[in-house]
């Protein structure tokens, strides 16, 4: 990517010079920075993917109902998605880690609170949600800083779509892990994975303490009446892709986590798969969402024309298959359908990542990207208690609406994002 401004000609904003490598590997010399900051979005998946699988024991548990259940997902997101843009803006201005950090002592309380009062209390559901809360709180503050991290440590714009690739894939792992974990753990006790996200955020807090050294800020930054204008400017001027990628986030998260949350629903009350079991199946079709964003990646390197095409490649194959699972109720179907569905979802993620992160500056990144995953968090608490209301009506209603929304998606790849072919 030696000029960006060429793939994107109308955007001014867009900083496209290629800078000279100061280190002959830096990725390699920073390898367990990069583990380390991997840990964050790997432990921000765990706390809420992990009960997912939770949810019906959790209803049985606590006397409450389905779309009760899906707030303790929701409630964690919809906090996350106002505080996200403070949370970038902040970084911005005070560095990275400073965020980071107190961000994820933050969830760790969360958590605690959470499983004190399910372990505690008879009637607990209010506070185990005050603790999802100020979990949100901190996960506005964590994940979403890791983006901009990224781009601030390495200088190579290679370097920095196989680092993105590397965090989305450790992402999609902990999304992996999630439904295994949380059906392990709820196995011994069923509020035991509330308990587990401060002992994660503890391993992950001591990573970055110790192993990731945030790079010196060579500018005083902007003073915010100025900031807000260079924002505005850059929205101005690069609305029309930026709007679409926020779109696109927000449907691929959608999506993603109203079909967990079927799935997690049908296999417990329909077909009677329960813990490990259940977990396993839920991981399938998330394990192949990791290995296709992982392999994404490695595959995108600087090419802005083939993310546009995998992306938009990728929502087409994510409607088929989503459209597909209104055909049969056969499990074996319906995971086989899952399993393509986490391919394209997966094959989608890096590309928005690296489109973003490589085309903003680094003085207004944090911001920029943090409200790329408001957008996504979006889609995240929408997605559970939206199938929880559908679900008593029609599955097929379910299926045919998710697909229209990745074709719309799609559709928005293909229309707004248009990388110059020549470079």
């Amino acid at each position: 990517m030696n000029h960006i401004e060429n793939l994107f000609p109308k955007s001014g904003s867009l900083s496209g010079k290629k800078e000279k490598d100061t280190n002959n590997d830096p990725v390699n010399n920073q390898k367990w920075a990069i583990v380390s900051i991997a840990s964050i979005p790997l432990v921000m998946t765990l706390g809420n993917s992990m009960l997912i699988p939770v949810l019906p024991v959790i209803e049985k548990r606590m006397n409450i109902s389905a779309f009760q259940s899906s707030l303790i997902i929701t409630v964690y997101s919809i906090v996350a998605i106002f505080l996200i843009p403070v949370a970038g803006y902040l970084s911005d201005h005070i560095g990275r880690k400073k965020v980071i950090i107190p961000s994820l002592i933050i969830t760790g309380i969360g958590g605690i609170i959470s499983g004190w009062a399910s372990w505690q209390m008879d009637n607990g559901y209010w506070i185990v949600l005050i603790g999802r809360a100020l979990q949100g709180v901190g996960a506005a503050g964590a994940f979403p800083i890791v983006l901009p991290l990224v781009g601030d440590m390495f200088k190579s714009d290679d370097e920095v779509s196989g680092v993105l690739g590397e965090i989305e894939t450790a992402n999609t792992l902990g999304k992996v892990l999630s439904p295994v974990l949380g059906s392990f753990l709820a196995g011994f006790i069923w509020f035991i994975p509330f308990f587990s996200i401060p002992v994660f955020c503890a391993i992950s807090i001591i990573m970055m303490i110790f192993l990731v050294k945030s790079p010196k800020k060579k500018n005083k930054p902007l003073p915010f009446k100025d900031f807000i204008k260079k924002v505005k400017l850059i929205f101005t001027e690069n609305g029309r892709w930026l709007y679409a990628i926020f779109f696109i986030g927000t449907i691929v998260m959608f999506v993603l986590f109203g079909v967990l949350f079927y799935l997690s629903d049908i296999l417990e009350n329909k077909y009677g798969i329960k813990d490990i079991k259940k977990g396993l199946l839920l991981a399938l079709p998330l394990g192949a969402l990791c290995l296709s964003s992982f392999i994404t990646g490695k595959v995108i390197k600087k090419n802005m024309v083939l993310m546009k095409w995998i992306t938009f490649i990728s929502l087409v194959v994510l409607g088929i298959a989503v459209v597909m699972l209104s055909f049969s109720k056969e499990l074996w179907f319906l995971i086989s359908m899952f399993l393509i569905a986490g391919i394209g979802i997966g094959a989608s993620l890096p590309p928005l990542d690296a489109l973003i992160t490589e085309s903003i500056e680094k003085e207004e990144r944090g911001t920029i990207t943090s409200i790329y995953s408001s957008m996504r968090f979006i889609g995240v608490a929408a997605g559970p208690p939206i199938i929880a209301l559908m679900m008593k009506n029609s599955d097929k209603l379910i299926f045919f609406i998710l697909a229209a929304l990745s074709i719309a998606a799609a559709l928005a790849t293909f229309m707004a994002i248009k990388p110059d072919k020549k470079a």
